[in-house]
């Protein structure tokens, strides 16, 4: 089972039309992006899946923060989903790259129980930067 953590909290997956590699997805269907696909390369089978879903084989490995980052960058305005080892301390990193939501498993919601995925309101350190100069 799936936790899908948001700025609201913790909730069930609402997104039921399943999800398909590049390329192969029917329409309104989400797409798996691997976490060290060439975003560039793959965009146009991409860019119009209601939700990207990109995995996290573990906490140390930040390739799909940049993929997510890239995805933006290139204009997808779609749902973009974190899917494995995200941890709470991470959630902030992975909203900030593009990220909307964070599919976590069921044991990591019981040792990091929803207070703990609370986003953290503070400003971006460039904007703070650029306001001071």
């Amino acid at each position: 089972m799936s936790v899908i953590v948001t700025d609201a909290g913790f909730g069930p997956d609402g997104f039921n039309a399943g999800f398909a590699a590049p390329g192969e997805q029917l329409p309104g269907q989400g797409v798996d992006v691997p976490n060290d696909a060439d975003v560039v390369a793959i965009f146009d089978t991409v860019k119009d899946a209601a939700v990207i879903r990109i995995p996290f084989p573990s906490s140390a490995d930040g390739r799909g923060f940049s993929i997510a980052s890239r995805l933006r960058d290139l204009g997808y305005k779609g749902t973009l989903r974190a899917q494995g080892h995200v941890i709470a301390e991470q959630y902030r990193k992975a909203r900030g790259s593009g990220f909307d939501e964070v599919e976590i498993d069921d044991t990591l919601a019981a040792r990091q129980p929803e207070p703990q995925w609370k986003p953290v309101q503070t400003q971006r350190y460039q904007s703070k930067f650029r306001r001071s100069a």
